[in-house]
């Protein structure tokens, strides 16, 4: 659903500091689960290209794929889309009703970005780019408001494709929520995500995708946002785009996506402490301007808590040092906070089904 990139250099929100340990200050990273890297790989499957090949191209040990709580980096899942479009030269990785050519979402772009005033043009544009393409996804705007709201969705039809995996519905609701807000220089922030299919298994992943409340099994598919957004301005140039479309795999399923939701905010303030000591849950709260107990209550709401959001910052924190190479599990383990490396191996074990060795190169 995005153009590859041009080089191999990580998602700039995944600039790493000395070592790679942790992500640069208030820029963490995020894993990806592997259900999104078998999901990629599907299309793959059914036109008989050599999976093994790819996930060597993508340094992932194909043993992970057998792991089912396993995740990969964001570098290794972009090295894994860029394969897979080579091998197929489809940007639909093999699940549409045809192949969408490598380059098509980068014309797109150029034609979005040099003819739109606004976002609302930026988005019907788009829209009907696609639509020049048989195979292409299909999506339109709606500013028709409800009775009391402001709202306006962009809404898609993927009913052609065969995506059991529901990758390219998330693939398709990421890219443009991420493009839409890259074309204006400011995240938007939706107030809900309508799917079509039911709750997939891995539901938890699209608090991080999304940052908003998400429903399924809905009429449609579709993204919801305040209509006032649509009048906001296109800011970008060339230059900067082509900067965006070397980062466009990775920005898919891997940016860290801070949204409103109570676990969002937690999100973006442990990531911010990093390489440095994350606060406990009061700080944090006190932070928020809210007790203890009330964000505790607003966590449990949203089906997760503190110390989920904390283990899962320093996995995925863990995952992408590890991933490098360049840093000893003794030193992630220190940064990390655990009082000895034996205390971070049996957390890891926990988090990813795996040790921490076997997410080193060669391990």
């Amino acid at each position: 659903m995005a153009a590859p990139p041009e080089d191999d250099a990580p998602p700039a929100y995944e600039a790493a500091p000395a070592h790679g340990a942790a992500p640069a200050h208030g820029a963490p990273t995020r894993s990806v689960a592997i259900h999104h890297v078998r999901a990629s790989l599907r299309g793959a499957e059914r036109h008989g290209a050599d999976v093994t090949a790819l996930l060597e191209q993508a340094a992932i040990p194909p043993r992970l794929l057998e792991v089912p709580l396993a995740r990969v980096s964001p570098r290794q899942f972009a090295r894994l889309t860029k394969a897979v479009w080579q091998a197929l030269d489809d940007e639909l990785q093999g699940l549409g009703p045809q192949p969408l050519k490598v380059g098509t979402f980068a014309m797109m772009c150029h034609a979005v970005v040099h003819c739109s005033p606004d976002l609302r043009s930026a988005l019907e544009r788009g829209s009907a780019f696609y639509r020049l393409f048989p195979g292409g996804p299909r999506f339109h705007l709606e500013e028709k408001p409800a009775e009391g709201t402001h709202e306006a969705r962009v809404v898609f039809d993927l009913t052609a494709f065969d995506d059991p995996d529901h990758y390219l519905a998330e693939s398709a609701t990421v890219v443009t929520h991420r493009f839409a807000g890259w074309l204006i220089r400011s995240r938007i922030n939706l107030i809900r995500v309508e799917f079509s299919h039911p709750a997939p298994r891995h539901v938890l992943e699209y608090d991080l995708l999304y940052g908003a409340p998400c429903s399924f099994r809905a009429p449609r598919t579709a993204l919801v946002f305040d209509r006032a957004v649509l009048d906001r301005p296109v800011l970008h140039d060339e230059a900067e785009l082509r900067a965006f479309l070397r980062r466009a795999p990775g920005d898919v399923l891997a940016r860290l996506d801070y949204g409103s939701t109570a676990a969002a905010q937690v999100r973006r303030l442990l990531g911010q402490s990093l390489p440095d000591r994350m606060p406990d849950p009061q700080a944090v709260a006190a932070r928020l301007a809210m007790s203890a107990q009330t964000l505790r209550r607003r966590l449990a709401a949203e089906g997760t808590s503190f110390q989920r959001i904390r283990d899962q910052l320093r996995r995925d924190v863990a995952i992408a040092a590890l991933a490098t190479g360049t840093v000893s599990i003794e030193d992630i383990s220190q940064r990390l906070g655990f009082s000895e490396p034996s205390a971070f191996h049996r957390a890891f074990k926990r988090w990813t089904g795996s040790a921490p060795r076997s997410y080193q190169p060669g391990g």
